[in-house]
């Protein structure tokens, strides 16, 4: 069936009306929108914001007042839907917002509108309009439109419940959370929802980083909780039961209503009084502004806290661990619940436990600072996991070593440790061995055996190690288990080719001393090689006996060492220049004895 154009009004000259192919363009000087006929009705119940002339008219927008597309079948709904968001728009602006924010809400509320309209008919059809008490009215006379201004007064929720569909709230919800706000000021409502969502959400989107925090802070968790954190847990599922799940946490459209949902009473709270000083108090901790909403989102309970009485007290038990103002503000971003009363208590149950472990505090102390997730593990989650680590050899002050370097391990699943352990028990390691690998890499306890481990082991094939060379390797640099291979172990291969060396050399090199694939090209290998080459005028082929030259400093041993020989026309190998001790290069190279100073004569005072 075809469609008809109705003209509303007189066009005015800037606007343009332009149809072809089923479908209506509008147009002026500053938009255009395109719409598929058949669609009209609808998309106009959820029309975006509204691009309008400066000069327009004082009344609903001027674009929907003007033209409407009317299709022979339902021409009066288009109608019903301006004149009802036109009432609207005119009861948010008694209320005190403004007319472009009324224009705003009234155009994406059309859950509410269609209430509206649907209240009208419902009267109208059962005749009941002269039941209700509409003083110097005359009920026969009265328009659509005045009928839905009063429908909307009756309601008596003042424009809040258009506006609690406008940021996106659900019908049912809107009407149970209005009770709360029924003494609130409207445009005092919409000034804090701004300002909230100003902090929460600085961008459109923030990063994917609040999503995968809030999964990680879900699976690392293994104690009892309080409602604080159980009340965030039941958010997280909200937003996990949606399309995108937590990675979706970060979104302004997507979370935000379900953070109101959750957490109705954030509406109740005072701009000036509460919300304002808490994202002052915040700031002073070192977290940038644009962060906050990051630990409002992981946490949102933090914002109903009071700061002398809730925050302050809570922050002031980590000074234990030696923390300072920043060192709290990082903390707080990594791990929010660092402020739930539960994992306060769960602190407490840690620092015993590693005392009685005989770990070194200030370890424990790094390991919480660097990684608090683990303070919401339980201790015998925890003590599985240390006494696998005993077995190993690893305890006490190595323990330290290990979890103030990596403090992941102790989340770590018992078998996921026990798979590497057997892994690199297959490569021909003992248990002290392996212990003593992981106080040198505790990664490696971390990392996938399939897409890690066994592709590094691959790759040392690849380039010429023999497997009965692999365990050696691996003893003297373990990290080489976890490093990248194409941004940093393939680069220093391909630099020492590039300095004139074949690949076999370089893999005879990497054999006798791996550590060789650690050092950064600008920083060790290019400065010490043109020294070598340039200065001390060596073939770069010496390095293959002895690789080991690269470990050692380019100021304090190469160079002295160098310019000592060559003050003596001495000639000597890498190995002998800087394999030895101080005392025995002297009495070599300098005709100094072992004893640098003689004693004094026993006739001398």
């Amino acid at each position: 069936m075809s469609a008809n154009l109705l003209l509303l009004s007189p066009i005015s000259q800037n606007l343009k009306i332009l149809s072809s192919n089923g479908q209506i363009s509008f147009s002026n000087s500053t938009s255009i929108q395109i719409f598929p006929t058949k669609t009209i009705p609808s998309i106009i119940k959820t029309y975006p914001k509204l691009n309008l002339p400066q000069n327009s008219h004082p009344r609903f927008p001027t674009i929907l007042q003007r033209a409407s597309l009317i299709e022979n079948d339902g021409g009066e709904d288009l109608s019903m839907i301006i004149e009802t968001q036109e009432a609207v728009s005119e009861i948010l602006q008694e209320a005190g917002v403004s007319k472009e924010e009324s224009f705003e809400i009234a155009l994406k509320s059309p859950k509410y509108v269609q209430m509206l309209i649907d209240g009208v008919k419902d009267l109208d059809e059962l005749s009941l309009w002269k039941s209700w008490a509409v003083e110097n009215e005359d009920i026969d006379d009265l328009s659509f439109r005045k009928k839905v201004l009063y429908m909307a007064k009756q309601k008596g929720d003042n424009g809040i419940l258009p506006f609690l569909e406008y940021v996106g709230l659900n019908p049912s919800s809107s009407t149970h959370i209005a009770r709360y706000l029924v003494s609130e000021s409207l445009p005092e409502l919409i000034h804090k929802v701004k300002y909230m969502n100003g902090i929460i959400f600085p961008n459109a989107d923030n990063d994917e980083y609040i999503g995968k925090n809030a999964r990680r802070m879900m699976t690392q968790l293994s104690i009892f909780v309080d409602e604080d954190v159980q009340q965030t847990l039941s958010f997280f599922e909200k937003m996990e039961a949606r399309r995108g799940g937590l990675n979706m946490l970060g979104s302004r459209d997507a979370s935000f209503q379900y953070l109101i949902e959750s957490f109705p009473r954030l509406l109740l709270l005072s701009f000036k009084s509460h919300l304002e000083p808490l994202v002052q108090y915040i700031e002073g901790l070192g977290v940038p502004k644009g962060r906050i909403g990051v630990i409002f989102m992981l946490f949102p309970p933090i914002i109903f806290h009071n700061i002398e009485k809730d925050i302050k007290p809570r922050l002031h038990a980590f000074e234990k661990v030696g923390t300072d103002g920043k060192d709290i503000g990082r903390m707080l971003l990594k791990y929010p619940w660092i402020l739930s009363t539960r994992i306060q208590e769960n602190y407490k149950d840690i620092l015993s436990f590693f005392e009685l472990e005989k770990v070194p505090e200030m370890s424990v102390d790094k390991a919480i600072k660097s990684w608090p997730h683990i303070l919401g593990c339980s201790t015998n989650k925890m003590k599985t996991i240390v006494e696998l680590f005993d077995e190993l050899g690893v305890k006490s002050k190595k323990l330290g070593q290990v979890i103030a370097s990596s403090p992941q391990l102790l989340l770590r699943k018992p078998h996921e440790v026990l798979q590497v352990v057997s892994f690199l028990e297959e490569l021909g390691f003992d248990k002290e061995s392996i212990g003593r690998i992981l106080c040198r890499c505790p990664e490696i306890c971390a990392a996938s055996i399939e897409n890690t481990l066994k592709k590094k082991l691959t790759f040392l094939v690849d380039i010429g190690i023999s497997k009965n060379h692999i365990p050696r390797v691996i003893r003297k640099y373990p990290e080489l288990l976890v490093c990248d291979v194409n941004n940093t172990i393939l680069p220093r291969i391909e630099y020492l080719i590039k300095s004139g060396l074949s690949k076999r050399e370089v893999t005879s090199m990497v054999c006798r001393f791996s550590p060789l694939l650690g050092y950064s090209i600008n920083e060790v290998l290019r400065p010490k090689l043109e020294f070598l080459v340039n200065t001390m005028e060596k073939p770069v082929k010496d390095l293959v006996d002895y690789p080991r030259y690269f470990s050692y400093s380019l100021d304090k041993k190469i160079k002295p060492r160098f310019w000592v020989l060559k003050g003596r026309n001495a000639e000597s190998s890498l190995k002998d220049m800087l394999g030895k001790n101080d005392e025995d290069f002297a009495a070599d190279y300098m005709g100094i004895g072992r004893m640098l100073i003689p004693p004094p004569s026993p006739f001398e005072r």
